[in-house]
């Protein structure tokens, strides 16, 4: 199991924290995994209201505009013909949903891939609490300084430890945002540089993939019984 050193939000060490290989292996980062995981989480950001007018939307009578034969002029059947200006549009786009079915077993792979990445990379840090003794943007901002966040940095936190003065601090940040740890993303861990925990969020997160792991453990054994 590798370690990684608990900061806090001077720069300081104040501990070590024992990261599980279930989450943190060295072998759990699937790069196509990761590819999936973020076309499906753009995917569900398309708004998908692309729209043209069909036959029966377009303005204009469907009276035909001159006989068949005789005028010398090429033959139309209606002044809302897709080949005359203003007419309607022949398999144009509709308004849809580009959402679509991910497993639950694939996203959290992916995390996993995403995390072990951030950590092989050395972009990823924990410090024991995220909170400041004032709720103020240029305190955060100053210890993230400290921390070498020199770009952009995603904050973790867990949801029984987030504060109003964590959260009013954080969200004027340029380039960072907050989110708990139950809602992190691998698409939010490959967005930003930095990925800082707070040792409660991480802890929780480590906790959650050990039971996945111990269940997916049994459940083999159970079958090769």
């Amino acid at each position: 199991m590798a370690n990684v050193d608990v900061l806090n939000m001077n720069g300081d060490k104040v501990g070590t924290l024992e990261l599980s290989d279930a989450l943190f292996g060295p072998d759990q980062v699937n790069e196509a995994l990761l590819w999936e995981a973020v076309k499906h989480y753009r995917a569900s950001l398309r708004q998908g209201t692309a729209a043209t007018k069909s036959r029966t939307q377009v303005a204009g009578s469907g009276k035909k505009l001159w006989k068949q034969k005789g005028t010398g002029r090429a033959r139309i059947g209606s002044v809302r013909s897709p080949l005359w200006r203003h007419g309607y549009t022949v398999h144009g786009p509709q308004p849809r949903s580009y959402e679509y079915a991910f497993p639950r077993k694939k996203l959290l792979g992916a995390l996993r891939s995403a995390l072990a990445s951030k950590l092989a990379d050395g972009k990823l840090t924990v410090v024991d609490t995220l909170e400041l003794k004032d709720g103020k943007t240029k305190l955060y901002r100053a210890a993230l300084d400290k921390l070498d966040v020199t770009r952009t940095a995603l904050l973790v936190e867990n949801n029984k430890t987030l504060t109003q003065s964590l959260l009013l601090g954080a969200r004027n940040l340029a380039g960072v945002e907050l989110v708990l740890n139950n809602e992190v993303h691998p698409y939010d861990l490959l967005r930003y540089e930095r990925a800082i925990f707070s040792t409660a969020a991480i802890e929780q997160l480590i906790e959650m993939f050990e039971k996945a792991a111990s269940k997916r453990k049994h459940a083999a054994e159970t079958e090769a019984a």
